[in-house]
């Protein structure tokens, strides 16, 4: 049974930031395909950019054929993973949040945000501050510096358009990881409004990966076992 594994960074990464995680995938024998975003890619124009064109680059990237299709998306690519989930669930057979959540209907990560692109620096400090770059190295930070890209100014601030309850049965994995499963739950229940959309899900497990907001880096080869699990539990259930 052949399984695919697209992977999809966050917000002012391309696919490089699974360079640590996908050769195990590809160890383990699934189909891997990481993808730099719209609006991602080096000397895009973050003006074209769009949710829309995003999704349907998530989507394009699916591939039909295959027995099974594990979406894995990181922080800000949730939400045009959510998208995918409400126009395409036929193409998504399990979803795994890495330390981010599905989202509601008119969710936007901030709809008042202004100009043509969010850069790294803009949030370096407040990102820092609070911990999430935790266990990275010196390197490691160096490099996300030096080959983060603006984030396109419509994914900050173009609410979302959610219609199709099918995605909220496709089976969902969080990876938890900036801080643990019990405040992820209760962070939603209390109204979180980018956790919320976990309480409207049928089917979600939790598992917690103690580490920052990226583990890519500062854990690959932890967050390779439990993708690479979730794959290989769903085709041999299938």
């Amino acid at each position: 049974m052949s399984t695919q594994v697209v992977l999809v960074p966050g917000f002012w990464l391309g696919a490089w930031a699974w360079d640590a995680v996908a050769p195990h995938l590809r160890d383990a024998g699934h189909e891997v395909v990481a993808l730099t975003l719209p609006g991602l890619e080096p000397g895009a124009d973050p003006a074209a950019a769009t949710l829309d064109a995003q999704a349907d680059a998530v989507a394009g990237a699916l591939d039909s054929a295959a027995d099974r299709r594990v979406l894995v998306v990181h922080s800000g690519a949730a939400v045009p993973g959510t998208l995918v989930l409400d126009r395409h669930p036929d193409l998504v057979d399990h979803v795994v949040f890495v330390d981010t959540a599905p989202v509601r209907d008119g969710y936007a990560m901030n709809a008042g945000f202004e100009g043509e692109a969010l850069p790294l620096d803009a949030v370096w400090d407040e990102e820092y501050g609070q911990g999430s770059m935790r266990d990275l190295t010196d390197v490691q930070l160096a490099t996300f510096r030096e080959r983060a890209v603006p984030q396109p100014a419509a994914t900050v601030r173009q609410p979302v358009a959610l219609s199709n309850p099918a995605r909220l049965s496709v089976p969902a994995t969080v990876v938890c990881t900036a801080f643990p499963s019990e405040e992820y739950r209760s962070y939603a229940e209390q109204g979180a409004s980018f956790l919320a959309g976990l309480l409207d899900h049928t089917d979600v497990t939790y598992v917690d990966l103690p580490t920052g907001h990226w583990p890519m880096w500062s854990r690959p080869r932890e967050l390779a076992d439990i993708i690479a699990g979730v794959a290989e539990a769903g085709a041999q259930s299938a």
